[in-house]
This record gives structure tokens, C-alpha cells and sequence, in this order.
């Protein structure tokens, strides 16, 4: 008889990793190595701050244009990304609100696993976080112990210029 674990097992053909209510993430084929998303598994979609969103048609696929600020309360810094839409769907926010959201399908890495996800573009500047994972982006891959901040690791910090 094996011992008992601290975190239960889920059957699945992948493991099941297990991070924090909070963590660092990356957008590789947006332009972005980090930025501070919280896992909410009361949220159905994912969702990223973007700014300056512009659509337009190209070849007859109907693309997006946008500006992403990574870093909470850095205006300063800024990725800019151009991708196809995959779709416009109808979005309960937090407050009862329903809008209709651009969404985008892009890779996601966290703890050294890139998933595919579907990201609604919004304005959460006045938000905690730039980017919120929700429950179908985790789900099947993912466990979240809501105790622990930051497991896949803390963002890399740059030295400063001594001047």
C-alpha cells in the first residue's frame, strides 16, 4: 500500500504539473519572456492586456494588430504583436459586464511546457495582473494549489548599471 500524497493524482496520458495561484509565464510567439499572470479557475477564458488593437484583413485572413505592456505599471515598456484572429466571442467579466472580445490562439510556456491557449484581448490596465489564465487553458495539464505563489520560478531580474 503506497503512502498517501500531498496533492491527489489526476489519470491523464501527460503529467499533471502543479503551480501557484500567481505565476510567471511567457508569450513566445508574441515577443513576450515574462509577464505576471494569476491562474483563476473561476474564469473560463485567458486573458491579456492589449492596447492600440487594430484589425485588418490580409489574404483574406483577418488579423490583429496589437500592443502589449508586460510589465505592471511600466507604460514604458512594450511588445507589439500582429496575428491572425481565431475568432470574436461574448465575455462575462468579472463585474456582470458582457463585451465581445477579439481572441487569439498562441503558446504558453510555464515550468518548461509550451500548451496552446486562446487569449481574449481586453484593456486590463486598471486590473492586478496583465494576464489571466483561466480554467481552460490549465485544465488537463495543470493542478493549482492556491497556497503557492510563483513554483515554476521567479522572474530573472536585470542588473542594474552601476554608474
Amino acid at each position: 500500500m503506497s503512502a498517501p500524497s500531498d496533492h491527489p493524482t489526476v489519470p491523464s496520458d501527460d503529467p499533471m504539473f502543479i503551480i501557484g495561484w500567481r505565476e510567471w509565464v511567457g508569450l513566445p510567439e508574441l515577443g513576450v519572456a515574462h509577464v505576471k499572470a494569476k491562474i483563476d479557475t473561476g474564469a473560463r477564458s485567458s486573458s491579456i492586456h492589449a492596447f492600440d488593437v487594430e484589425t485588418y484583413v490580409e489574404d483574406d485572413v483577418e488579423r490583429v494588430r496589437f500592443s502589449i505592456h508586460p510589465v505592471q505599471n511600466r507604460d514604458d515598456i512594450f511588445v507589439n504583436a500582429d496575428v491572425p484572429i481565431l475568432e470574436r466571442r461574448h465575455v462575462r467579466s468579472s463585474n456582470g459586464e458582457v463585451s465581445e472580445r477579439i481572441v487569439i490562439r498562441t503558446p504558453l510556456a510555464i515550468l518548461q511546457r509550451q500548451v496552446l491557449v486562446d487569449l481574449t484581448l481586453a484593456n486590463r490596465d486598471a486590473m492586478g495582473f496583465r494576464m489571466l489564465v483561466g480554467r481552460e487553458a490549465i485544465r488537463r495539464r495543470f493542478l493549482v494549489d492556491p497556497a503557492a505563489s510563483f513554483l515554476a520560478g521567479r522572474r530573472p531580474h536585470r542588473k542594474k548599471k552601476k554608474s
